[in-house]
């Protein structure tokens, strides 16, 4: 059940300031329904004015990463079949973009690990990895081929995702000193999937704050707060 906290002010504004205090949380994450709000006459001008609000907080989405899907495995029959698949299509593909653009695959149970490498492939990363991602799905579909369920294909272009993880735990990791110090939340700005789940994994043992996500896909974004105690 959804907590709810009736709050008080002066003003519509600082009543919802004062709830969201006693809440320890930001705007975004309550939703906000007025009360009462005195209305004013010649005769109550000088009595204080109070606008009650009821704040009740949203619930708190699934965080990213909590439920392990079970990835189905491959037999060595369908790992040879959807090596084939992505040889075949990446030596085509490859071949148009460009000259010195090499590959490597490698077969797992669960599916296969492709890296691609050249200096000049940053058009194939695209904005925070979204190509990269696109493509990935790409290749999934193209391993998949002559199978009865879908494989699992984890691509890497130049490093990026080793980068890219870096980053996010370094912005992490600074988020939480600010939290920490001012102890006010911080919501970060929207992030694909992918990524939220690495900030929700590098702060989930940090023992002062705690991170949800909130909003609706493609603008999901993380809240770091501070812990209860």
């Amino acid at each position: 059940m959804s907590k709810s906290i009736i709050a008080e002010g002066n003003t519509t504004n600082h009543a919802i300031e004062n709830g969201l205090k006693q809440l320890n949380v930001t705007k975004d994450m309550v939703e906000i329904k007025v009360l009462e709000e005195e209305k004013r006459n010649f005769f109550s001008i000088l009595a204080p004015r109070v606008v009650k609000v009821e704040l009740t907080l949203k619930e708190e989405p699934k965080k990213e990463g909590s439920v392990t899907k079970k990835v189905e495995e491959l037999s060595t029959e369908e790992q040879d079949i959807a090596f084939s698949n992505v040889d075949t299509f990446l030596k085509e593909f490859l071949k148009k973009l460009g000259e010195n653009i090499k590959y490597k695959i490698n077969k797992t149970k669960e599916g296969l690990d492709v890296y691609i490498t050249n200096e000049d492939l940053g058009y194939l990363i695209g904005y925070r990895g979204e190509t990269l991602y696109a493509m990935q799905n790409i290749i999934s579909a193209v391993a998949s081929k002559g199978l009865n369920h879908k494989v699992r294909v984890i691509l890497d272009i130049e490093g990026y995702k080793a980068k890219r993880e870096k980053t996010l735990q370094n912005l992490a990791e600074k988020m939480a000193l600010k939290v920490i110090k001012t102890k006010k939340s911080v919501t970060l700005e929207p992030m694909k999937a992918y990524e939220r789940k690495i900030i929700h994994s590098f702060l989930q043992e940090n023992p002062k704050v705690q991170t949800k996500s909130i909003g609706e896909e493609p603008h999901r974004k993380i809240v770091i707060s501070l812990k209860n105690k």
